[in-house]
């Protein structure tokens, strides 16, 4: 529980700035110290709201609207909500219906790059994501305040690094209101103080940022040129484009030759069979026998043994896997099983959840370079391959398509919770290909990944220098 400082109460002027507010939040988030540090500061501080232009003076989110979502490319748009800003890979979005998102109710939501994003509706209110090069196009639910750089003003990178760094964050979050369900408004934020240190420190600043955003948007084309490249190379590129619900429902069928394996009707549903059938088409190899020698399970449960960063390592769960930053409680290694931390190339699949279309549950993460430092709860596969002809990376590209999406579900067991079925997970069929194919595409997956990483570092290089102006 957090308390105020004996030596700093809350002092009665600073109801007054905060709108008369008498919930704890504001003057405990530590707003008001960052509030002070910046006024001291010897240069210039500006409000937001003198910094950014467009629609609403460039500080809003939306209305509440009915969201008709659907799968063909030509009919709507991908759909970015309060979670979603959030993810490295975008790969699996919802797509909204393209009439709705250009019609005059919503047309303002459609985002363009160098917008700072907060999510200022539920669990994640006050959370900051910058909008890279290939967002854009997208669209944003009313659950996203956009905050536009106006750029005769500021740079978009400098402002998204002052609203990133530490004192941004307390500065927004000492604005979250509500109980169970939290909110930000425009108008909550429109005075923030947002320092100014001069073209070359706020130009270096902004180069760092934007340069981790071209990064991410290369990481993300990587991705999903491997991805095609297997698909293309074993002649399957039709299961690129499925169409899932476009096929209908799976009502009414019959299978011959049920065993005592499964006599569950999903585990034979015809449109994730037909998925299957096509891959057996081409020459495949089990994962069972690809992952003899290596791993295939599900991690060991344990009890989390809470620790200081300085001494412990970061626990990631399955939501804050697909992060960009995951922000995961720091746990006792020594108190924890050893799978907690992975292999290189090692491929987890979140493997406990349900059949919610928008739920992680399905999806697949590689772990490498930086992520190998940090740990990973039981609710993911273990995916290591015994084969070296075979490498995580090149399984990577095969686990987040859609097609295998589809057919881990099928292989659902459970009630509320789902989980996947061993045996059917043994069985699933990865395209062979030829050994320099698998190369070329592990090494396009690798080079993305190190994009990744190097985005991270120039991130990090721009907060520090811009914690750097404000202290220094």
């Amino acid at each position: 529980m957090k308390v105020a400082e004996t030596g700093n109460p809350a002092r009665r002027g600073w109801f007054d700035r905060q709108g008369l507010r008498l919930d704890a939040r504001p003057y405990l988030s530590g707003a008001f110290a960052t509030q002070r540090l910046l006024e001291r500061l010897p240069g210039e501080t500006v409000p937001l709201k003198d910094v950014t232009a467009g629609h609403a003076g460039g500080l809003y989110n939306g209305p509440q609207f009915k969201r008709v979502y659907l799968t063909d490319p030509d009919h709507s748009v991908p759909f970015v909500g309060s979670k979603d800003m959030l993810i490295a890979d975008f790969g699996a979005l919802p797509r909204l219906r393209k009439s709705d998102a250009l019609s005059r109710q919503l047309n303002y939501l459609k985002l363009e790059p160098g917008m700072t994003l907060i999510s200022c509706s539920g669990f994640n209110a006050g959370r900051r994501s910058y909008v890279r090069p290939d967002m854009d196009g997208y669209w944003s639910s009313q659950d996203v305040l956009k905050v536009v750089p106006d750029v005769d003003r500021i740079q978009p990178g400098y402002l998204y690094a002052f609203l990133a760094s530490r004192f941004g964050e307390a500065l927004v979050k000492g604005k979250v209101y509500g109980s169970a369900v939290k909110h930000i408004e425009p108008h909550h934020i429109q005075n923030l103080p947002v320092p100014r240190f001069g073209d070359a420190v706020e130009n270096e600043i902004h180069e760092l940022v934007q340069g981790a955003a071209d990064l991410r948007a290369e990481f993300q084309a990587g991705l999903e040129a491997a991805t095609r490249d297997l698909f293309r190379t074993a002649g399957i590129e039709e299961l690129l484009d499925l169409r899932w619900h476009e096929q209908g429902r799976d009502l009414g069928f019959d299978h011959r030759g049920v065993t005592a394996t499964s006599l569950r009707a999903l585990n034979f549903q015809p449109r994730a069979r037909r998925i299957l059938d096509r891959l057996r088409e081409r020459e495949c190899v089990s994962l069972g026998e690809v992952c003899a020698g290596g791993v295939l399970r599900t991690g060991k449960r344990f009890k989390r043994v809470e620790a200081a960063p300085a001494h412990g390592v970061r626990l990631v769960g399955q939501r804050q896997s697909f992060w960009i930053r995951p922000e995961g409680r720091w746990i006792s290694a020594e108190q924890a099983p050893d799978d907690i931390l992975q292999q290189d190339e090692t491929v987890l699949v979140a493997a406990h959840g349900t059949l919610g279309e928008n739920e992680v549950y399905g999806r697949s993460i590689m772990v490498t370079g930086a992520w190998l430092d940090n740990a990973f709860s039981q609710d993911f596969v273990r995916v290591v391959s015994g084969d070296t002809h075979f490498p995580g990376a090149y399984l990577f590209a095969f686990f987040r398509s859609e097609a295998a999406f589809r057919i881990l579900r099928s292989m659902s067991v459970g009630g509320k919770q789902q989980e996947y079925h061993t045996k059917l997970l043994r069985e699933l069929p990865i395209p062979s290909l030829t050994q320099p194919d698998r190369e070329r595409i592990a090494a396009t997956v690798r080079a993305a990944y190190k994009k990744r990483d190097e985005a991270d570092r120039k991130e990090d290089l721009g907060l520090a220098k811009l914690e750097e102006a404000v202290t220094g």
